[in-house]
């Protein structure tokens, strides 16, 4: 459900539907497809037949600092589901249940207030503990996605880039490639490996208050009797206008900070 006061009981996050968004991304040029929901796998069921398929997760993650953050964890199946969702407020348990099956996490919008507040902790962990680091969404701001490239460059960590649109207009507009990858295997051997190359459009003001719009459109189609409070989304302008200045104070905030650090101060640990 959306996270949104007021909406959060009645609004979901995304109204896209798995088959569709499959048909999206193949028209739009992807050669392999994976899908990030949010501490779900509901899309597995209608799409895993397909061999350019394979699954993986976005979880919320409860940090030892006590804030949250968001991983993909990658090349995942369905079993590992509900081990990553019992595990997921103890970071340690999951980051060692995460390498046990050797699959591969990343930390995803580093610069983003997206999940709350951050810790100088959490940067530190960030670099040790996971694999990789998504360094372009679609829905972040340009400078945030810059951030996080340096942040994998300084610590020396595979990228990946995805849409993280909750409609299909935005999707495959910004991508992960692994040159010469041919299968899922293949990509998330490269991936691995450091040959992955974050590709495609950041997020702005004006797409993501295009996106809250279009929710808005679904849900109204969803559940008709919502058009008596269209008035709430005439204020969609306004709270994208303060999620655009909280992203700008958070970048502002933390990256100065972070990159005062030395390359050496943690070791990261390659992925496997």
């Amino acid at each position: 459900m959306c996270t949104v006061p007021v909406l959060s009981r009645i609004c979901l996050e995304s109204y896209n539907q798995p088959r569709a968004l499959y048909e999206t991304l193949k028209q739009r040029g992807m050669d392999l497809v994976t899908v990030t929901d949010h501490d779900s796998i509901g899309a597995a069921a209608e799409l895993c037949h397909h061999p350019d398929f394979f699954l993986s997760e976005e979880v919320t993650c409860t940090m030892p600092s006590g804030t949250e953050m968001h991983a993909g964890v990658y090349g995942m199946r369905e079993c590992h589901h509900e081990e990553l969702q019992r595990r997921r407020n103890d970071i340690e348990s999951l980051l060692a249940y995460v390498n046990e099956n050797d699959l591969f996490i990343t930390v995803n919008h580093v610069y983003s207030s997206l999940t709350g507040k951050r810790a100088a902790d959490d940067f530190e962990r960030f670099a040790r503990d996971f694999h990789g680091v998504e360094t372009r969404n679609g829905y972040m701001l340009a400078r945030a996605n810059l951030m996080a490239h340096e942040f994998a460059q300084r610590f020396g960590k595979p990228v990946t880039g995805g849409s993280d649109s909750h409609t299909l207009a935005g999707v495959a507009k910004t991508f992960t490639e692994v040159r010469g990858a041919r299968t899922p295997e293949e990509f998330l051997a490269g991936l691995r490996r450091g040959q992955s190359v974050a590709m495609g459009e950041h997020g702005n003001y004006w797409k993501l208050t295009a996106a809250v719009c279009g929710i808005g459109g679904s849900l109204i189609q969803a559940q008709p009797w919502m058009l008596l409070a269209t008035a709430l989304f005439a204020a969609a302008p306004v709270v994208t206008l303060g999620n655009y200045l909280r992203e700008i104070a958070f970048i502002w905030k933390w990256g100065p900070r972070h990159f005062s650090q030395q390359p050496n101060a943690v070791a990261a640990e390659p992925a496997r």
